[in-house]
């Protein structure tokens, strides 16, 4: 009895010792990568950090959650092609999400064509973007001060964006110089408004980044800094150049980077192509002033204008946009959806808001109402008679039987979304039309340069209101112009008085026009014909190009041949 106790000691403590050892072993696994893990987060902070110029270091898309690419999407989730399926959902739901949300809307499908060069140019985007052999050859390049691309830049070419102003400048602008990389085949980098580019929206290229890296990221950052500050009178400028005869264009054509003094060729031309470009900055729209750009390796882009329309006007590009857009009136609701996913967190914000007020509407009516006026404290009563003469001349709004409260909207009602950053608006709207179906996500109460917690939600919104079936947008607003696009709704625009104009107060007649596309306005255009060295009428040019509704001096891409 006493030698059988004594075997099943033995047993037990042969069995305890082996589970023993087997914790410690997994306790040991488990430290070392407790220590791993910890390591990479420390460089991921270290690298992180953004730099002073505005700029990025490594994004933090670069380490996405462990997952792999989903095998099933469908042509729906991947808008037809647009989008490529080598990114993991969890880390950016809005991309494969965003369709779910349109499906009712018509569908535009883009070209073979235009899906070929978005894939052509995520290869060059990964070939030469940040952290490549190609990017650190050209940063020694550009260092050097020589103007010429040097051994190990594998042809890689580069555009920085230096984008400003409010979210829906900077999105056009964004729009504006992602296709003119893809006409010319440059790189896109993003110079960081604020470094909230990568706070708003997810990486649009496959195993790469689209964010300009600091000058401080892995010896291979960009050297110029303070990129923000380029303007008008910046000697670096294609203008100023042109003025300074560093760089030529004789009579027919012929392209010249000497001056008299025989100087060498620049090593980057800054665009400044903001506000209302100078006569000798619109050079940018001639082809013999393109042919000189050409050889530049670097470029740097200012704008907060949608430049789409003067890129359709060059001839050198006209045949390879007709067939990227054979339906040329698409082109910012096919870029602007491909290039344009905001983060998991303003997602969510999109979704809890659209999940509790939008969804089983009948009908869904957006308003977007933007007053152009600087320190204006108070609401405008003229401004809202406008809208509300806006929704009851094309009978957008239907009343309520009783104008009673309601706590759901039927699936055969309407639903109302007001955006304006204030909320007097929304209140006699809502005190109009029924207070249970208008509705307002925010009133900010002005416009907060710089914050990205602002611009987070004012991205929800826009997204919100791309989900309307029905829109009435401020003219000259690039909110509304993003709204419209990403939806491919073409809105009823109500004209805005001008800001200069601060005394005028009244409703114009009529108080709003359809829009003959969904296509934003480019605000400043260039009237000069390279060609024959004159003004023309640049709306009576090319059949689809045309002067804005909202802009009488503008001009936005219309295709007749193209149904909304």
């Amino acid at each position: 009895m006493d030698v059988e106790r004594s075997s099943l000691s033995l047993a037990e403590l042969e069995s305890t010792v082996k589970r023993w050892w087997q914790i410690q072993s997994r306790a040991r696994r488990a430290l070392a990568a407790v220590f791993v893990f910890a390591a990479t987060m420390l460089a991921v902070v270290v690298l992180s950090a953004s730099g002073d110029d505005g700029s990025t270091t490594v994004p933090r898309s670069w380490f996405p959650v462990q997952d792999v690419p989903p095998t099933n999407l469908t042509a729906e989730q991947l808008l037809d092609g647009l989008l490529t399926a080598e990114f993991v959902p969890r880390s950016c739901r809005s991309r494969y999400e965003f369709a779910s949300y349109h499906h009712n809307k018509k569908k535009h499908k883009p070209s073979p064509y235009l899906l070929a060069k978005l894939r052509r140019h995520e290869k060059l985007q990964k070939r030469c973007g940040p952290g490549t052999a190609p990017y650190r050859a050209a940063v020694r390049q550009l260092k050097s001060g020589n103007g010429v691309a040097g051994a190990g830049t594998d042809d890689c070419r580069y555009l920085v964006s230096i984008s400003f102003q409010g979210l829906g400048n900077r999105m056009v602008a964004t729009v504006s110089a992602f296709l003119y990389a893809v006409l010319t085949e440059r790189a896109l980098l993003l110079h960081q408004y604020n470094h909230d580019v990568g706070a708003l929206f997810c990486e649009p290229f496959p195993g790469t980044t689209w964010l300009l890296p600091s000058s401080g990221w892995l010896g291979g950052g960009f050297p110029l800094a303070h990129l923000g500050s380029y303007d008008n009178v910046s000697k670096e400028s294609l203008g100023n150049m042109l003025k300074a005869d560093i760089l030529s264009v004789g009579p027919h054509g012929n392209a010249s980077w000497l001056d008299s003094d025989g100087r060498r060729r620049p090593p980057y031309v800054y665009l400044h192509l903001e506000g209302v470009p100078s006569f000798h900055d619109k050079l940018f729209y001639c082809d013999e002033h393109q042919r000189l750009l050409r050889g530049a390796p670097w470029l740097l882009m200012k704008t907060d204008s949608y430049l789409v329309p003067g890129l359709f006007l060059l001839p050198s590009f006209q045949e390879e946009l007709a067939r990227m857009f054979p339906d040329k009136d698409v082109v910012f609701h096919h870029i602007g959806r491909y290039l344009f996913h905001p983060v998991n967190d303003v997602w969510r914000a999109f979704t809890g808001y659209y999940g509790d007020h939008l969804a089983g509407a009948g009908q869904r009516v957006g308003i977007q109402i933007r007053v152009f006026r600087p320190k204006q404290q108070k609401p405008l009563k003229h401004v809202l008679d406008q809208v509300l003469s806006c929704v009851r001349r094309e009978n957008l709004l239907h009343y309520l039987p009783s104008k009673s409260k309601t706590s759901n909207a039927s699936v055969d009602q309407q639903v109302v979304l007001v955006t304006s950053l204030s909320s007097w608006y929304y209140e006699r709207i809502r005190d109009e039309y029924g207070d249970g179906r208008v509705h307002q996500p925010s009133h900010e109460g002005r416009q907060k340069w710089g914050d990205a917690s602002h611009d987070g939600r004012a991205l929800s919104e826009m997204y919100l209101l791309s989900t309307c079936d029905v829109l009435v947008t401020t003219g000259f607003s690039t909110f509304g112009y993003v709204a419209q696009g990403l939806g491919g709704i073409r809105p009823w625009i109500m004209p805005a008085i001008p800001m200069w104009e601060p005394d005028r107060d009244e409703v114009p007649d009529p108080p709003c026009v359809r829009a003959m596309s969904v296509e934003p306005c480019l605000h400043s255009p260039s009237y000069y014909d390279c060609a024959a060295r004159k003004d023309v009428d640049v709306g009576n040019v090319v059949p689809y190009i045309r002067f804005c509704e909202d802009v009488s001096w503008g001009i936005k891409i219309a295709n007749e041949s193209s149904q909304w």
